[in-house]
């Protein structure tokens, strides 16, 4: 007869289920500290023991890491997505910057036609409100608050179509983004009139996903990238006139 003796799980096995589900749906994220160890415990109601176990297992398999005299913590898994020669590659080459905008627009509107159709209502809650810190942040001269909720908006839509591969995939490129790999941020955020049409943008954006408009929704972030497509190519293109400008200018100087 084909059946097995079931056997009891041991606690540890199932805090390591947990914790793993966690980091694998975006829940827990890369560099987040865990809550004490005796805080844990209670928390998932299980003996110290148990829970060492489960971290001392996941700390093999590199999921989680100490730091002395700090406590335990999601290792930075997403940034090591890429090797270190192949960012510089990444850095180095400009056919990189404008395929890695094409990567973003035609995986980003797909995921807002899914976080249109299947987020749910606090997905869209959260969506809203980073909207909202943005429009506070436009207020202010210095755009780096607004640019660091720029990304947190875009990651929010991804986290909202509830498609695990691609929030992590996702998460790797916002990880090169933020790291200047690409191009700094806030190079879109200097001049007052582009900030002005970003922040249209991403009101498009938001009103398409809390009207649930899958079609909307994937429009609107495909406009919104290829604006910013067209801004880096305009950016490029001043960046090598200047070059010559320079050159010409030494050498009228030496005549």
């Amino acid at each position: 007869m084909p059946f097995q003796r079931i056997q009891a799980e041991k606690l540890s096995h199932t805090v390591v289920q947990q914790i793993e589900l966690l980091i694998l749906r975006g829940i827990l994220r890369p560099g987040e500290r865990l809550p004490s160890e005796r805080e844990l415990a209670e928390r998932l109601g299980v003996s110290r023991p148990s829970l060492r176990d489960a971290v001392a297992e996941l700390q093999g398999r590199g999921l989680l890491h100490t730091r002395a005299g700090s406590g335990v913590y999601v290792s930075e898994v997403i940034g090591s997505a890429f090797s270190d020669a192949l960012v510089e590659l990444f850095a180095s080459h400009e056919e990189a910057l404008f395929d890695y905008i094409s990567f973003r627009r035609d995986l980003e509107a797909m995921a807002a036609e899914r976080a249109a159709r299947f987020g749910s209502d606090t997905d869209l809650k959260v969506i809203d409100t980073l909207f909202r810190k943005m429009e506070l942040a436009h207020e202010k001269r210095d755009p780096t608050d607004e640019a660091r909720l720029d990304a947190e908006f875009h990651l929010s839509i991804i986290e909202a179509s509830h498609n695990i591969i691609m929030l992590h995939m996702m998460r790797a490129m916002f990880d090169l983004l933020q790291r200047g790999v690409f191009y700094n941020r806030q190079m879109m955020f200097r001049q007052r009139t582009t900030r002005e049409d970003l922040l249209d943008q991403h009101r498009a954006i938001n009103e398409a996903l809390q009207a649930r408009d899958p079609g909307g929704a994937r429009d609107a972030i495909t406009r919104h990238l290829d604006f910013v497509e067209l801004k880096m190519q305009d950016l490029k293109r001043s960046q090598k006139n200047e070059a010559i400008a320079r050159l010409r200018y030494e050498h009228a100087r030496e005549i």
